[in-house]
């Protein structure tokens, strides 16, 4: 019998990758890898050290990274991030990270590093993970690899409505210009910048519900499985 298939799902921040990748890791019985938490984990741990104070101290944040130790533990159903053994998923989701987690995401360094941490990860199959460029550089053998993309403009309400409903004290305007300048930084980075790869299924969820999304993947999901058996 073959493997599980992997799933690979690239996009837009704030597409909602997270939630479909979630969403098709239930259905399917695969393990869910959010890979944005785990750049976001690092983020959280160099503004927790003092590397990020005017700019990036980008010499000390590599000299840094033996130190750091990222993995993920289900509770009550819920994803959560551990950042050296404890749970960081709140604080990894704040504005403060939000905004600098594009520059350390460029460091050739931590993509190295976490490149190599997922992959292991997805070593025997049956996994789901979302990202920046899973199906052009993490998994560029995955099964199935999915784009995602959506309107700006609805991308910045989606987002800002997810941050109040979490009592957190910001603008539409303030998050209407982190995704703008987040895409920018995730397009333009010379370390594997954000791209369709060639054989990627887009999903363009800007007027579509979750369920709606959700019932299109899967689809795509078992037609892949379908075609191995």
């Amino acid at each position: 019998m073959k493997a599980p298939i992997n799933i690979a799902i690239d996009g837009h921040s704030s597409t909602g990758k997270s939630t479909l990748a979630k969403a098709l890791a239930q259905a399917l019985g695969f393990r869910y890898i959010d890979s944005g938490a785990m750049y976001r984990a690092v983020t959280l741990y160099a503004l927790q050290n003092s590397l990020l104070q005017d700019g990036l101290n980008e010499k000390a944040l590599i000299r840094e990274l033996d130190k750091i130790s990222i993995d993920f533990q289900n509770s009550d159903g819920k994803n959560q991030t551990l950042l050296n053994g404890k749970v960081v998923e709140e604080k990894i989701r704040g504005m403060e990270v939000s905004n600098s987690v594009s520059f350390i995401s460029r460091v050739k360094a931590v993509r190295k590093k976490l490149r190599e941490l997922q992959r292991e990860m997805a070593k025997k199959g049956g996994v789901v993970m979302d990202g920046r460029d899973i199906g052009s550089a993490v998994l560029p053998e995955a099964e199935l690899k999915i784009f995602m993309t959506a309107d700006p403009e609805i991308r910045a309400q989606r987002r800002y409505d997810e941050l109040k409903a979490k009592e957190q004290s910001v603008s539409l305007e303030e998050v209407r210009k982190n995704i703008t300048d987040r895409d920018k930084l995730d397009s333009s980075r010379k370390e594997n910048p954000l791209v369709k790869v060639e054989d990627a299924r887009e999903l363009d969820n800007s007027n579509i519900s979750q369920e709606d999304q959700v019932k299109i993947a899967l689809n795509w999901a078992r037609e892949v499985i379908e075609s191995r058996q």
